[in-house]
């Protein structure tokens, strides 16, 4: 059911009735791409195109083009299988895929490459970031200081700035401390 419906698909995508001169253009582009490698089905996209992928197992188009020994084997493929050696079985199997599932989901390294390079931006922002305080900015104000900073805190609490929510509502002027 599933493959003949499949077919269908495939027939109704690539049958579909153009004027003469799409279906040329079409053709001859699509010719362009793929050379002499063979249509087998609607693809991922509906375009001939070749793609491992999980989720989409079956590429539009076989992974090489035929040579005289894979339509040699294609021939001998139509017969029994059992005919067929297991050399002979991974070379048709290679025709028409580029990786078996195994190798294209095996992982591949890349993420070493990018967690280094993730690595060495930022160790390269920490470096500009050094260089700028260190020779660009000027220094900080002396307002900045611990002291300047406590005189200020001093001065806002003596001040009584904001009493009800703010910072002199946690001052006891009484014991001259901050209220537990």
């Amino acid at each position: 059911m599933a493959a003949r419906l499949f077919a269908l698909s495939t027939r109704a995508i690539f049958n579909a009735p153009k004027t003469p001169v799409q279906s040329a253009a079409m053709s001859s582009y699509v010719r362009k791409l793929i050379g002499k490698r063979e249509i087998v089905g609607y693809g991922f996209n509906g375009e001939p195109s070749y793609v491992d992928r999980t989720d989409f197992p079956m590429p539009a188009i076989r992974w090489k083009e035929p040579t005289a020994d894979i339509l040699a084997l294609r021939e001998k493929e139509k017969g029994d299988w059992n005919n067929l050696s297991l050399e002979e079985k991974k070379a048709l199997y290679r025709a028409s895929f580029c990786q078996t599932f195994a190798e294209f989901k095996a992982p591949s390294g890349e993420w070493k490459s990018v967690i280094g390079l993730g690595l060495i931006f930022i160790s390269g922002a920490f470096w500009i970031f050094y260089f700028m305080k260190a020779f660009v900015y000027s220094p900080l104000p002396v307002t900045f200081s611990k002291e300047y900073r406590e005189a200020q805190l001093r001065r806002m609490i003596d001040l009584q700035v904001n009493p009800i929510q703010g910072i002199s509502s946690k001052w006891d002027y009484e014991k001259d401390d901050w209220k537990k």
